[in-house]
């Protein structure tokens, strides 16, 4: 791969308009917007997007924009409304976008203005729909439809919304989010590199094996309750020789994920008898054998469902990139559980956490050290030419750069499609 693909402020461009303006991007989830009026809102490519509830139950994506001069309609990122108004002429729009009113209509008797046309409406989307609640949007009028492109991924989803009792997650609160000085592409290729774990974090690892020492000489609620996240800390510190042994698989359209190393070590005894209660003991067994690391659903988001975090990516420049965290509770399951979680992403994923320091650190010396002298190439190839094809997936051990490629490959089609 060539460096430019990460220094090149026209190559970004393009990525904006072919990639994110073509495929199907993570907008947000149906808990943020149960009622009629209720909106959040979101960047797709270089599009602001509204996803609001309309009166009628049916959820609209709309963009931010005021179909007279312009103007963006909503700053706040989430809330509810009975109408849009736009706050520099006073037009108002209805929650599926039509013009609502315009004061001193008559002002345009006479005019090709005409509110009946949609050219003066709050615009929709091309295309939107969802999968179990998780919504996404396409640009683009044409192209596979949600369900094929999701594909075999769409298991990970499965994964997020099974492990609930009552089969219904829900976004807990405003997400963490995060300003990393980088190409978006490092992040996703980060994911699912499993050699990068234990060099990258070694010094995060080492304390949580301090604390964990600790945690056995002095026990407290604190130390109770970030038990299964230092746990999680502590397993970047495996050896590349058992991250041999597990797996990774990829599906088209650059999605992927790992196995073998993301489950806490053991679940709250009240959430396992709550989900036996609801799905019986087969079930239950298989749901939480399930054991994935990160899910990729290239290009816009990954979800790490035994945690129950979903995390966005929205590129902002060449060299900038915003994350959103996001937490979710599980329907019917006890409060230990929803606490499991959250600690958890403090101690991963927030702005002050030990584990994403290390990686945004590793980040912006990548990004720093591509601009330097050198070889104009990167290589990916560690393990080509090892991974075994199945019907809709290819799989490859942990170690290899099989997602690296995959989504390289994607980015590829995506770059060079007709336009």
């Amino acid at each position: 791969m060539h460096r430019s693909l990460y220094l090149d402020p026209t190559i970004f461009e393009l990525e904006m308009a072919r990639i994110f303006g073509t495929a199907w991007i993570y907008v947000g989830h149906e808990s943020q917007i149960p009622n009629p009026g209720d909106y959040v809102t979101a960047r797709v490519g270089r599009q602001p997007i509204i996803a609001v509830r309309h009166t009628d139950g049916s959820v609209r994506m709309l963009y931010n924009r005021c179909g007279h001069r312009g103007a963006a309609i909503v700053r706040i990122p989430s809330g509810n409304v009975r109408f849009f108004r736009c706050s520099y002429h006073g037009w108002t729009f209805r929650t599926d976008g039509e013009v609502l009113s315009i004061p001193l209509r008559n002002g345009y008797r006479g005019t090709q203005l005409d509110a009946r046309d949609p050219a003066f409406w709050m615009a929709n989307v091309a295309r939107s729909d969802n999968y179990r609640g998780f919504y996404f949007v396409s640009l683009a009028p044409s192209g596979p439809d949600l369900k094929a492109f999701l594909g075999g991924i769409a298991s990970s989803l499965d994964d997020m919304v099974e492990r609930a009792p009552g089969r219904r997650i829900a976004v807990v609160g405003q997400p963490f989010r995060i300003l990393q000085r980088s190409n978006w592409k490092l992040f996703f290729e980060n994911l699912n590199d499993a050699m990068h774990a234990l060099p990258t974090h070694e010094s995060s690892i080492e304390a949580a094996r301090i604390a964990i020492a600790r945690r056995k000489d002095r026990e407290t609620p604190l130390m109770a309750d970030a038990a299964a996240g230092l746990s999680a800390i502590e397993k970047n510190g495996t050896p590349h020789s058992l991250w041999d042994t597990t797996t990774t698989t990829v599906f088209k359209y650059g999605h992927s994920f790992m196995g073998g190393f993301s489950n806490p070590g053991s679940y709250e005894p009240a959430y396992v008898a709550a989900l036996e209660r609801a799905r019986g003991p087969i079930r239950m067994g298989e749901i939480l054998a399930v054991n994935r690391h990160n899910s990729i659903i290239f290009p816009s988001c990954a979800t790490r469902a035994a945690y129950q975090q979903l995390r966005v990516i929205r590129p902002l420049a060449v060299d900038r990139t915003l994350i959103e965290i996001c937490n979710f509770r599980l329907a019917d399951a006890p409060l230990e559980t929803d606490r499991r979680s959250r600690t958890f992403s403090n101690l991963i994923n927030s702005p002050s956490s030990t584990v994403m320091t290390d990686d945004v650190e590793a980040f912006n010396r990548v990004q720093e050290g591509l601009a330097a002298e050198g070889s104009d190439w990167i290589s990916l190839d560690r393990n080509f030419g090892r991974d075994v094809e199945e019907e809709g997936r290819t799989i490859g051990r942990a170690t290899s750069e099989l997602p690296l490629r995959n989504q390289l490959r994607t980015w590829l089609d995506y770059m060079t499609a007709d336009h």
